[in-house]
């Protein structure tokens, strides 16, 4: 099976399908395009037209991390999704709940005001909040066993630390558990490797470029 990822570095989304490959041991190439000059093989592969999108075969294309990262999940054992139908609707309800805080970041990230500032972080850090409440004795989300979860929230988490490094965040400083689990999943080689060498310096001038509160306010 030949797995080929659309990409785009700075993207969290395409992040955690790289994650679940690079810990699956799954070989796939990976392909970054420009998303501000989309080409036209990609928008014709794409409904959507965003990134993450998996061509399977030179054929085939899957799109939305979640349904990427749960076909891999199944094509490719060991399953990191749970085997009790209960508990697999439970994780894949966080992952969800993950995508949303991801939106919230990025409204956080991108904001050139107070106001809109200000409504961004509070979303996000109820979503937060609620997770941390979820986590468990870890070190992972399931306890000892990495899952999808540990996969969604891992882009999250890194992109909390760098900005929380820019413009500190009490609240974040207060969620103890969600630091742990932010520490262990920064030190896994999947994680770590699935950024360009050169991440906080994109991002950072990503931001600049979309004046971000963040910076000035650094």
């Amino acid at each position: 099976m030949k797995l080929e990822l659309i990409s785009f570095p700075l993207c969290p989304f395409v992040q955690r399908s790289v994650i679940t490959l690079l810990h699956k041991e799954v070989p796939f190439t990976l392909t970054h395009i420009d998303l501000a000059h989309k080409p036209q093989w990609f928008m014709d592969i794409s409904p959507l037209g965003k990134v993450p999108c998996l061509r399977i075969d030179e054929g085939t294309v899957l799109f939305e991390s979640q349904v990427i990262n749960e076909y891999v999940d199944e094509v490719c054992p060991p399953p990191l999704h749970p085997q009790d139908p209960l508990e697999r609707a439970r994780h894949r309800a966080w992952i969800t709940l993950g995508s949303e805080a991801l939106s919230d970041q990025f409204q956080m990230m991108i904001a050139q005001g107070e106001e809109h500032f200000t409504a961004a972080h509070r979303q996000l850090f109820d979503k937060l909040g609620h997770l941390e409440a979820a986590y468990g004795r870890g070190p992972f989300f399931a306890g000892e066993k990495f899952s999808l979860v540990d996969a969604a929230l891992a882009p999250l988490f890194m992109r909390m630390e760098i900005l929380h490094s820019l413009r500190p965040f009490p609240r974040w400083e207060a969620l103890a558990s969600l630091r742990r689990w932010t520490a262990v999943l920064m030190e896994l080689p999947e994680v770590a490797g699935s950024v360009t060498a050169n991440f906080v310096e994109l991002l950072q001038s990503y931001l600049s470029e979309k004046g971000s509160l963040l910076l000035r306010s650094a």
